[in-house]
């Protein structure tokens, strides 16, 4: 019989820890085996050389994120509350807007409500050059404690500033002496009358008290044109009456006004 070419090889005996305990018949371990060892732990890594803080890290940036939005709307809402304080800049264009919008007011209220007879009778043309100058005017026959007269006067300015430069506008107080003639030629029985006359000096028509302003625009409009008649004529409101009048003398004799 031929002999077997493979070999089988020889294994020593080997014995578990168990075993050699009770073959030694001691209960001790040896000292290489008293201390228990520790399998490594396997952990599945997206990085090589994994940072032991990094988790720590992600942990608390984690955290931090809400807090950060919740922090970020707080001051949201506290900027919502509590705008920033101004600065020079904001303050100085406020003040400059604040100037501007005085002026704008005083002067609005200058031009419209706030124009007095006096200022309409310091602008007013003289009398005797009106008769003279070729233009057609409006005489406005008035007194300075007439109630209508002062609630016309910023109307009778507005007409005014359309059209001087083509129609003459005059006043005459009925409280001078002066004018005696003229009211009894105009036939001036309540105040305020406004009598319209053409270039040479004829009486067109009349409008005598409280009316509105489109008939004293359009009156005079006629009269810039040149037309032979005025729309409004012989009209009557409400008035103050002329025999209320506080008669005076003649202060100056060149006073159209006065």
């Amino acid at each position: 019989m031929a002999p077997n070419p493979i070999a089988l090889h020889r294994f020593g005996p080997t014995l578990q820890l168990s075993q050699f305990a009770l073959l030694s018949g001691t209960t001790h371990l040896p000292s290489k085996y008293s201390t228990p060892r520790c399998l490594p732990r396997i952990s599945c890594q997206c990085s090589p050389n994994p940072d032991p803080l990094d988790s720590s890290s992600s942990e608390s940036a984690s955290e931090a994120g809400p807090r950060e939005e919740k922090a970020q709307a707080s001051n949201a809402t506290q900027n919502n509350v509590f705008p920033e304080f101004p600065t020079k800049d904001i303050n100085r264009r406020v003040a400059l807007g604040s100037v501007v919008g005085a002026v704008g007011l005083f002067l609005s209220s200058r031009l419209d409500f706030g124009v007095s007879l006096k200022d309409l009778s310091a602008a007013a043309m003289p009398y005797e050059r009106a008769l003279t100058n070729g233009k057609p005017t409006v005489v406005e026959f008035y007194a300075d404690w007439c109630e209508v007269c002062r609630e016309l006067a910023p109307d009778v300015y507005k007409v005014e500033q359309q059209y001087m430069d083509r129609v003459n506008f005059v006043m005459l107080n009925v409280d001078n002496t002066k004018w005696e003639q003229e009211l009894d030629e105009f036939g001036v029985e309540g105040i305020p009358h406004f009598a319209f006359l053409d270039r040479n000096g004829n009486e067109e028509g009349n409008v005598v008290g409280r009316l509105p302003k489109q008939y004293l625009l359009e009156n005079v409009d006629a009269l810039a044109r040149g037309e032979t008649s005025i729309p409004h004529s012989r009209v009557v409101g409400q008035f103050s009456s002329a025999e209320s009048r506080k008669v005076r003398g003649v202060v100056d004799p060149r006073s159209h006004a006065a």
